[in-house]
């Protein structure tokens, strides 16, 4: 697959293959087979565009998606507190759309990310492609409950979880996790946050906490500057623990 390049023009931001003709009321423009990004081009009606790469954060915009996926703030958050870089292996379940998954193989790390819905799985391996990562992260159709005995023979230096059943495998984390390794459990909820909370504690897991993730947008106006009057930025619970 031929990676992708963003053509974006004021608010307008559209995602294209190389080798592509592409229109919209702006006109019509072919793109080269070997555009580079940085440049301009101009269709048919004298309408500019600019080249982009795609980055980490417009995949959050772009992949094809199969319900809700992780927004970018939670996800700096997983790649933060849990130090994920180059070299790592991580378990990670919960796939859905593979946002996570696909920054988590940005930052470095080798992913092995399960999915229960085989068509979801298989749009997250063609995100996979769109995202420049396939080679890194291995999406696996199925429970993860159903490899833990054998997923405990690898050893993963960290564990990433955003699906209902976590608490069931949070309590097998020490035996995923190598000494020192990271558990990030994304929750929505606060009785299955809690629930997380004392699985990790019962698996002998150390510096368990949670924090809301919450984040407000400012407003900056002729009359003052205040955090805007929009609804509260609350997206979820995120849970991170330690295998010491």
């Amino acid at each position: 697959m031929t990676v992708p390049v963003l053509l974006v023009r004021d608010d307008r931001e559209y995602l294209v293959a190389p080798g592509e003709e592409f229109g919209t009321d702006l006109g019509v423009l072919d793109v080269p087979e070997d555009v580079e990004p940085g440049t301009t081009l101009e269709t048919h009606l004298g309408t500019e565009f600019r080249v982009r790469r795609l980055r980490g954060p417009d995949l959050f915009h772009h992949f094809e998606r199969t319900g809700a996926p992780m927004v970018p703030r939670d996800i700096g958050l997983v790649i933060g507190e849990t130090g994920i870089s180059t070299g790592d292996r991580v378990l990670d379940a919960g796939t859905g759309t593979g946002v996570l998954a696909a920054l988590m193989a940005r930052a470095g790390a080798d992913v092995v990310t399960y999915e229960r819905d085989s068509e979801f799985a298989e749009v997250a391996r063609e995100n996979m492609v769109l995202g420049g990562v396939e080679d890194r992260v291995d999406v696996r159709a199925g429970d993860v409950t159903d490899d833990l005995g054998s997923l405990t023979e690898e050893s993963f230096d960290v564990l990433t979880l955003d699906t209902g059943d976590a608490p069931s495998i949070v309590a097998s984390a020490a035996d995923l996790l190598i000494e020192g390794g990271f558990l990030g459990v994304y929750s929505p909820f606060v009785e299955s946050t809690r629930d997380v909370v004392t699985a990790a504690r019962e698996a002998g897991l150390s510096n368990v906490r949670t924090r809301e993730t919450i984040q407000r947008e400012m407003d900056f106006d002729e009359r003052g500057s205040r955090p805007s009057t929009a609804p509260v930025g609350h997206t979820g619970y995120l849970t991170i623990a330690r295998n010491e």
